[in-house]
């Protein structure tokens, strides 16, 4: 309103106050350009419909646009790792602890909760389902040889169920091809290959639960303690990014495990069911 009551003074006084407000004008829409930061994300925040119903409660209390990448956790590590982004919020702890311990984050913080399920066919060839044994359930797999699709893209569920093949004594590589089949893709094409194959898979619960195309196929194998699915939130380091929106970053650390934060994770629902558990501890302080 100012500028609107300034301008015709402006511009009849000097010839040069329409160049003025122009200037000001344009400094002030690139200052409100630059009020967003960019998150470097696992694929099951966005694919399960969270950030949809989190994100615009964050920018209504913030000002704050946030725009997200989203790709397997591996990539989005390598991708914060390279400067191309503001925030990470992944679900691989190792990793996650390593991209701090490496300078490239400045602190990590548990953000929330889900876990991982098996998922397969209701025929149930090798015999897991409802089994409370997730190394007999993957011995099982292998044995029977039935078919198992698996993300091979090095994503946080990928690098999971490595480790559960490895706590089951079972090296499936030597089968990839046969009836372990990599697909290298995200969790909703590799779905998509496992009911293609009536082949087993490791899925988190939030994509399974918003997944639209389950012909039949059932959760076999829940509810145990190694298919905890923690995610972590870190703001990158401006030491070895120089360019990264440090102040703006740690708004949304600060806001996504605040109270606020927390209640509106745990408020989203898919189908009447809760999919995401708030456990960051600056809420729980």
């Amino acid at each position: 309103m100012l500028l609107r009551n300034l301008w015709p003074r402006l511009s009849s006084a000097f010839g040069v106050g329409i160049i003025v407000v122009s200037a000001i004008c344009a400094s002030l829409t690139m200052a409100s350009a630059e009020d967003f930061i960019t998150i470097q994300s696992t694929t099951s925040t966005r694919d399960s419909g969270l950030y949809d119903f989190i994100l615009p409660v964050f920018q209504k209390s913030s000002g704050i646009e946030v725009r997200v990448v989203s790709v397997g956790t591996g990539q989005a590590i390598k991708n914060a790792a390279d400067c191309n982004g503001d925030v990470l919020l992944v679900h691989s702890k190792p990793d996650e602890e390593k991209f701090v311990a490496d300078g490239f984050g400045i602190k990590r913080f548990d953000v929330m909760y889900n876990d991982f399920v098996i998922v397969g066919p209701k025929d149930d060839p090798a015999k897991i389902n409802g089994l409370k044994d997730i190394e007999l359930a993957l011995q099982n797999i292998s044995n029977s040889k039935s078919f198992f699709a698996s993300r091979g893209d090095d994503s946080g569920t990928h690098k999971a169920e490595l480790k559960l093949w490895k706590l089951a004594n079972v090296d499936p590589k030597p089968f990839s091809g046969e009836w372990y089949l990599e697909t290298g893709s995200g969790m909703g094409k590799t779905l998509n290959v496992a009911i293609g194959k009536n082949a087993y898979a490791l899925t988190d619960r939030s994509t399974w639960a918003k997944y639209g195309n389950k012909q039949g196929f059932v959760v076999s194998v829940e509810g145990l303690p190694p298919l905890l699915n923690q995610y972590g939130v870190i703001a990158v380091s401006a030491d070895k990014c120089p360019n990264v929106k440090t102040d703006l970053a740690g708004k949304f650390v600060n806001w996504v495990t605040s109270k606020e934060g927390q209640q509106a994770i745990g408020e989203y629902r898919i189908d009447g069911e809760q999919v995401f558990f708030p456990n960051a501890q600056n809420a729980l302080n």
